[in-house]
């Protein structure tokens, strides 16, 4: 039953992505409002199986379900108060990609089943807080690639002198960037955050401890963060180069999430 709720949202994404391209190519309301009806179906349907299944943070099975939950609400806020943006074009095929990642990784063997309360020997809270300070996280981080690619789009339209009202409806160039640097000034204090709740969990708990696949992923991503925010903020660098670089954070990003803990009990 949970591959088959999961084919109902993803379905219900998919159709709100075709309904939105329909909707550049003619942008009738009953569109847009036909594409918010989907995402909104969708939405409902994630989270009576979020709700159902819980699965926990430590699979890449719940972090990609978890994470294109919180951005599937993103999509639909942002849809309703900017209704003018071209939002949906860049938000549903993250949303999708996330669910497909978990679709493909699956739910592991119930021998495999550990749950979130179980995990670590001390008090849960520990672990809930480790497990939703890095989610929040990598919202921020979704947030800064998006930002990225929108800000990549729309320099090209700019430079191609593509008329005013024509193609994709985007913000300013500043207001991306913007949007970009609050999105990654706040992701990387909940990262930091995160992983030091992480380092007393891995010392108290004696964990797999530095040579576990997804602690050394999460390290390489702390330092190109940290890369990042100092070539924006110390070398001030502005434009195409830290949104380059901001596209290669998330990419490590999804390969960290990617990436099983050893001793998680089959690592998915």
């Amino acid at each position: 039953m949970d591959r088959v709720t999961i084919v109902c949202f993803l379905a219900s994404y998919a159709a709100a992505l075709v309904l939105e391209l329909l909707y550049q190519i003619r942008p009738l309301p009953v569109l847009r409002w036909l594409a918010l009806a989907f995402g909104a179906a969708g939405l409902a349907a994630q989270t009576i199986f979020l709700a159902v299944q819980r699965p926990p943070l430590i699979w890449q099975y719940g972090w990609m379900l978890f994470l294109a939950w919180i951005l599937a609400i993103f999509y639909l806020v942002g849809s309703v108060h900017h209704r003018r943006l071209s939002w949906g074009l860049f938000v549903l095929p993250l949303v999708l990609g996330l669910v497909g990642l978990g679709a493909a990784f699956g739910r592991p063997a119930d021998s495999a089943y550990l749950p979130s309360e179980k995990v670590l020997s001390l008090p849960a809270a520990w672990g809930i807080l480790h497990g939703w300070l890095l989610l929040l996280a990598a919202v921020g981080l979704c947030i800064g690639f998006l930002a990225s690619l929108m800000y990549l789009v729309q320099a090209h339209r700019l430079r191609a002198k593509t008329l005013p009202g024509h193609g994709l409806r985007l913000w300013s160039l500043e207001r991306i960037e913007a949007m970009n640097r609050r999105a990654i000034v706040l992701a990387f204090p909940l990262l930091t955050a995160g992983m030091l709740v992480g380092l007393i969990l891995m010392f108290q708990e004696h964990l797999s401890g530095w040579t576990d696949p997804r602690v050394l992923a999460s390290i390489v991503l702390w330092l190109t963060f940290a890369l990042l925010l100092y070539l924006r903020f110390g070398y001030h660098l502005r434009g195409r180069p830290v949104a380059l670089l901001t596209i290669l954070t998330f990419v490590l990003l999804v390969g960290c999430i990617a990436l099983p803990h050893w001793g998680q009990g089959g690592g998915r």
